[in-house]
């Protein structure tokens, strides 16, 4: 018989029509077809989106594994076989499946990507330009935060002991609905929920799930939402203390209450971006805590993530100068002990490497002529925790 003829492959790299006889060994080692590549540049090239795939292959393996369950009450609070937690906590498994969003509510473009990426954010990824938002821009931001403030107080009037943080996110997940808004987090680089919960030792980025709450615990409610294409992220743990703390933790109480005290007047035309962290830091050092590295502040208006880049701990070299009309969130993650963190096996929930406490506060900040206004302080009053 004939030889059977040899399909010929082209390079997966957008743009690109190349033959292509190289295979990325990730993939052959994931067990993922294709990912076929003429050369070595096209595939460092592709890198930023390809290595998703690698990031799915894994979700997937891992929540094929989950059926190695430690039954208890059937919740799983042990899915990463060997793994070591840094500290006390555990996610609790199997999540609720992911929430749908009705279809007259305006999505963004990472919502149906089946990697979660967000095709006209990395259009803009390396650029300083810090946008200038005018008086239209400016009362859309007014309104979105208004709204992503409601939705957070939704989320903190649920923190109470025995409530699992699933149980917060379908709060929000409802309220944002209401408001005729998308709940930014859900799909977002696959992200599965549609706010995130941090307890405890968890630094940012905590994925709801059914682990009742517990007296005692540090809680961040983190809250970002999108309304006819403009986004915005509102977050507390600064009122939880109330709710969570018996009399039995007063140093966890001291530590809440410290690190989530800090007046940022310095934000105000002519100010660096980088004079941020400078003060953050000193409030932070002055109370023995420290301050997150890995994870810092950002312009925000139309895209999740953009210029300026606001690291909070000192010495940065964020690039760029404060201008009236600019819009950025401000989120000093501080740490009860060192600041490094690690990531757990979702791929998301980032914790301290020391399992020590860390709390966490964000507001989204637009610079006026004199000074800054607040756009997701508190509806009760016009002080927010944190800068009282």
């Amino acid at each position: 018989g004939s030889m059977a003829a040899v399909e010929t492959r082209v390079c997966e790299t957008d743009g690109c029509s190349s033959e292509a006889k190289l295979q990325c060994p990730t993939c052959i080692k994931l067990g993922i077809q294709g990912s076929y590549f003429c050369s070595q540049e096209c595939f460092k090239g592709s890198w930023a989106t390809h290595k998703l795939l690698h990031k799915k292959a894994k979700d997937e393996k891992a929540k094929r594994e989950v059926s190695s369950w430690t039954v208890e009450g059937d919740i799983n609070t042990d899915p990463w076989a060997g793994y070591r937690y840094t500290g006390k906590l555990r996610p609790h498994y199997p999540l609720m499946p992911t929430r749908p969003v009705p279809s007259y509510i305006q999505r963004p473009d990472y919502a149906d990507h089946p990697l979660g990426m967000s095709e006209s954010e990395q259009a803009l990824k390396g650029t300083s330009q810090i946008k200038l938002l005018s008086s239209e821009d400016i009362e859309g931001m007014r309104l979105v935060c208004r709204l992503a403030r409601e939705v957070l107080d939704i989320a903190a009037g649920l923190i109470k002991p025995g409530v699992t943080t699933e149980e917060i996110d379908h709060a929000v997940h409802l309220a944002c609905i209401a408001r005729n808004c998308y709940p930014s987090p859900l799909n977002y680089y696959n992200f599965p929920k549609s706010c995130c919960t941090s307890v405890n030792e968890v630094i940012c980025h905590g994925i709801p799930d059914r682990r009742p709450l517990q007296e005692g615990d540090i809680v961040n409610a983190w809250v970002k939402i999108l309304l006819s294409s403009l986004l915005t992220g509102a977050e507390a743990n600064e009122q939880f203390e109330n709710h969570l703390y018996g009399d039995k933790d007063a140093q966890g109480k001291q530590f809440f209450e410290k690190s989530t005290r800090l007046k940022p007047k310095t934000i105000k035309p002519g100010v660096r971006y980088r004079e941020l962290g400078n003060i953050i830091q000193k409030h932070a050092q002055a109370n023995g805590f420290s301050v997150v590295r890995s994870y810092c502040g950002h312009g925000i208006h139309k895209l999740f993530h953009t210029a300026p880049n606001v690291p909070h701990y000192a010495k940065n070299k964020a690039v760029g100068v404060m201008k009236a009309g600019h819009v950025f969130t401000i989120e000093p993650m501080i740490c009860e002990g060192g600041w490094q963190d690690e990531t757990w096996p979702d791929g998301w929930t980032a914790v301290t490497r020391d399992g020590k406490r860390s709390a966490q506060f964000e507001h989204t900040l637009l610079v006026t002529d004199t000074g800054c206004e607040i756009l997701t302080r508190r509806l009760d009053s016009a002080q927010p925790h944190f800068m009282s």
